[in-house]
């Protein structure tokens, strides 16, 4: 057993609460006065987490119970806090949200796996009284969790603030941390997956700095930390991943596209694929005009409808990936990326065409197309995943395949929950390519990054044999 750092997670009643902005600005707040802190996000999560990786300058990671097993999620939050002063947790949805009536895998069971102290994130817009009622009913669903504190959010006025203070203290039995007001203006647009992410703001930096001077006068922030360090308890000492083969050091690079089009890469995956000793060399698709010398490629999600224009100019890059996917070259690809891969994205009334390695051609819609988790078994022999392999994942993505030649293609995925390409299937595979909806974690498909490094450095043990018999 070892001392876990200290540390709190920050929940609501439902999504949209308030949470993110609660947890970036204490952290942007904190790290401005030189504290260590390192974030976590409940669930699956890219944007959030962007967020709170700018606020701490660090990585945000995941903690998902879904996708992690209890001991992968005690590792990894041992793991990623061993120099740390204090961890925040973001939770994601309403505090016991699950996906069922029991709650499983929600934020509360995490609180509990973790033993930390929540803060509830309570919006009162209309509200005055009932905010007890609320707190008192959080309470009494789960009397072992413990909630800590509460941080009204769109608070009115100061008569406003004094009822809600009065009533959630006196009848919820909870103290008030703070009341944020009705803010305007901050900079923090949304849009269908939620916020609008920080390579998108030019301004991020300077929302995060009003964002913490905003919370520093209106919320309890040295009360906060020290409810965070009151908190710590011992974990098993456990491994992350099951126990590692010694990664080789063949010196192969795999390519992974980043950029404002493209960026939803869990941090974890980034890391394994590290440890098994590849060299991650990144690219942007915007603009770079030519593909470096790589033995694979990562393609991750994004919103390459937006940039579909830009994207479609590069062509280049369209053409040079079109290219070395025909020669043979490992190509791994998630939402955003099996879009770039077709040969064309509708959007916004236009067409655009894109890298044009796979037969198909995608259409961005007004409507989730695919939202939640996924569990997906690989029927297909393919370079990445083992065939009979059980998967989790999760999606959410706007647009849907609107022509695929399926003489030209096979599918490594069967469905069994989620809807993949058309409810049935996901996972297109061509040449060397595997491209699916899904999005993966390390942690729950722990043979992916080791496939994927083996792939490349095949990749590039076939080029130097290839190389040496060209010598005269």
């Amino acid at each position: 057993m070892a001392a876990a750092c200290p540390g709190l997670i920050v929940a609501g009643l439902r999504g949209g609460s308030g949470k993110t902005f609660l947890t970036m600005s204490l952290v942007s707040y904190w790290g401005a006065m030189g504290r260590w802190v390192v974030t976590f996000k409940k669930g699956p999560d890219y944007i959030d987490a962007a967020w709170l990786a700018m606020a701490s300058g660090r990585p945000c990671y995941n903690l998902d119970p879904y996708l992690m097993s209890p001991e992968q999620i005690l590792a990894s939050y041992a793991r990623r806090t061993e120099a740390a002063q204090v961890a925040v947790v973001e939770g994601n949805r309403g505090l016991f949200d699950g996906v069922d009536e029991h709650g499983t895998y929600s934020t509360a069971e995490l609180a509990k796996l973790l033993g930390l102290p929540v803060v509830v994130v309570l919006d009162v817009t209309k509200t005055t009284r009932t905010a007890a009622a609320m707190v008192l009913g959080l309470r009494a669903l789960d009397p072992e969790l413990p909630i800590a504190g509460v941080v009204l959010n769109q608070v009115g006025n100061p008569r406003h603030e004094s009822i809600l203070r009065k009533s959630v203290e006196r009848y919820g039995g909870v103290a008030v941390l703070g009341a944020l007001p009705r803010l305007r203006d901050l900079g923090l647009p949304e849009r269908h997956l939620g916020l609008v992410p920080p390579p998108e703001k030019r301004d991020a930096k300077g929302i995060l700095e009003r964002a913490a001077e905003l919370v520093s006068h209106y919320v309890d922030v040295e009360a906060l930390w020290e409810l965070a360090l009151k908190h710590t308890r011992c974990i098993p000492q456990v491994h992350l991943y099951r126990a590692k083969r010694q990664a080789s050091k063949s010196g192969a690079k795999l390519g992974v596209i980043r950029d404002s089009a493209f960026h939803f890469y869990y941090p974890e995956n980034l890391e394994a694929l590290a440890d098994e000793g590849l060299q991650l060399v990144e690219i942007d698709a915007l603009k770079h005009s030519g593909l470096p010398k790589v033995d694979g490629l990562y393609m991750g999600g994004g919103f390459p409808e937006m940039f579909a224009s830009a994207l479609a100019d590069n062509q280049g890059l369209r053409r040079e990936i079109r290219s070395m996917v025909l020669d043979g070259l490992p190509v791994y690809a998630e939402c955003g990326g099996l879009m770039y891969l077709g040969e064309g994205i509708r959007a916004q009334g236009r067409s655009y065409p894109m890298v044009g390695a796979l037969p198909l051609w995608t259409e961005f819609t007004d409507r989730p197309q695919g939202h939640g988790y996924t569990a997906l078994e690989a029927v297909e022999e393919n370079p990445f995943i083992p065939k009979g392999d059980l998967l989790k994942g999760h999606e959410f993505h706007y647009s849907r395949v609107v022509s695929l030649d399926e003489s030209k293609v096979r599918f490594a995925f069967s469905v069994k929950r989620g809807r993949g390409l058309d409810g049935h299937r996901d996972g297109i595979l061509k040449e060397n390519v595997l491209a699916s909806y899904t999005h993966l974690h390390a942690a729950s498909c722990e043979d992916w990054a080791f496939r994927v490094a083996e792939c490349a450095k095949a990749r590039k043990a076939s080029a130097e044999r290839l190389a040496l018999k060209a010598l005269p």
